[in-house]
């Protein structure tokens, strides 16, 4: 099994799923399935994944979670881009849902999105009861005290300057939340022990930030062809990010220590965490 093994069959999960729709209302799928198909790391499903491979080979099984998974995150994406939002023209390298098919519809795609994404988890539980905490789990993260409570911090607070406590805050839950489920999520479905869910959790916490950290150094050094989306919009938006906080140098220096503390956490589990490990360094290393 390999990283880019793992992408290729969730895209392949989610290209069947929407192959089928159809309906006078087809347009909606159209428009869930661009944002989906037009790229996309696939980090959030992959961690699910591969924390669910530290105990049981089959994870084939939970494909339906990570696509799932995915889903909301891309959700989230379409919604963030709206222009009553961050209202930006570009995403993983191509026109936005709502430069594409128009607002009210990328609103629908998003919501769409979601709701879909709720219906693949409900159906998972209905077939595998002992699946209802994990998907719980990844419902809470993308509800009101999850990523929308980052988002709502994000918006009210444009233009302001931050603390260091209310910035942790908001990437905590709106980028920190979905990725801590994601990896939870895997562990709980492969029985994991409760020593082990705490061992993961720590690992979801420090990953998180690390992600986050870098993603606010990619949008000031980063190559807008390479990221496929706008730079430098947090600083032309006047937020406050973790460069804006430390600079670049001491941000730098976050994510490395954030990394090798990741790294020591996966140590921890007397485990084959080599792909997870891979993972972890890529994300320190990427350049979108």
């Amino acid at each position: 099994m390999k990283l880019m093994e793992l992408k290729s069959e969730i895209d392949l999960w989610l290209n069947n799923y929407f192959e089928a729709k159809n309906g006078y209302h087809k347009i909606i799928y159209e428009a869930m399935n661009y944002s989906l198909s037009i790229g996309g790391k696939r980090i959030r499903p992959i961690l699910a994944l591969l924390c669910y491979s530290l105990y049981k080979p089959d994870y084939e099984k939970i494909m339906p979670i990570a696509g799932a998974v995915e889903m909301i995150h891309t959700y989230s994406l379409i919604h963030d881009d709206l222009p009553s939002m961050d209202n930006d023209d570009l995403r993983r390298g191509k026109p936005t849902n709502h430069r594409v098919y128009g607002e009210a519809l990328a609103i629908l795609a998003g919501d769409g999105l979601l709701n879909e994404a709720m219906n693949v988890l409900f159906n998972f539980c209905t077939e595998h009861h002992h699946a209802i905490s994990a998907c719980k789990l990844i419902s809470n993260s993308a509800g009101a005290e999850g990523m929308i409570a980052g988002q709502v911090v994000d918006i009210i607070n444009e233009g302001k300057l931050i603390s260091e406590e209310e910035l942790s805050y908001m990437h905590r839950n709106k980028t920190g939340a979905l990725i801590k489920a994601s990896i939870l999520s895997g562990a709980i479905l492969g029985e994991a022990s409760e020593k082990h869910i705490e061992i993961l959790g720590s690992f979801g916490d420090k990953l998180g930030l690390a992600f986050q950290v870098k993603d606010d150094l990619l949008d000031v050094l980063g190559d807008s062809a390479l990221l496929g989306k706008t730079i430098k919009k947090d600083m032309n938006h006047n937020k406050t990010t973790y460069v804006s906080l430390y600079g670049l140098e001491k941000c730098e220096d976050i994510c490395k220590a954030l990394t090798e503390q990741c790294l020591l956490e996966l140590k921890k589990l007397d485990k084959d965490t080599e792909l997870l490990e891979n993972l972890t360094l890529n994300l320190l290393e990427r350049n979108n």
